[in-house]
């Protein structure tokens, strides 16, 4: 059995985390954590490898690299803002798939498959700690 660890960055600004974001990815990291992990990965979006590097330092392996996924970040993230703004505040993932189903199968199909290859890639009994993007990580775990 492999094991993944899905995670959304905290709350940025820009591509960059807040001092809020900061202070949450740090409590994540002394109250949320299960290491040991094989694998780090972040979707390479700079926000996102901010939380792992934290996140992987809360965990005491510091030694272990980062692996940027860039599959794992959705290439169309104005399009699923428009999705998200359409099917209103906290929508899930069906519901933007009312509001653009194409989007959604289309990206549940591609982020899936990266993700899937993240899994395929650990250890036999690997663990691997993951930040991407929230509705996107919902959309790969559903495909």
């Amino acid at each position: 059995m492999r094991y993944v660890e899905l995670r959304r960055h905290t709350d940025n600004e820009g591509d960059e985390l807040t001092g809020q974001g900061v202070a949450d990815a740090e409590a994540i990291g002394r109250e949320g954590l299960q290491p040991p992990y094989a694998a780090f990965v972040s979707s390479g979006a700079a926000r996102a490898t901010q939380m792992v590097t934290i996140l992987r330092h809360a965990a005491g392996q510091d030694d272990c690299p980062i692996s940027e996924v860039t599959g794992l970040r959705s290439s169309v993230e104005d399009r699923w803002r428009s999705a998200a703004k359409a099917a209103g505040k906290g929508a899930t993932v069906e519901q933007l798939r009312e509001v653009d189903p194409d989007l959604v199968e289309h990206e549940e199909r591609l982020i899936g498959t990266v993700l899937r290859g993240v899994v395929e890639s650990l250890p036999e009994g690997g663990r691997a700690l993951v930040v991407g993007h929230s509705p996107t990580n919902e959309a790969a775990v559903q495909a």
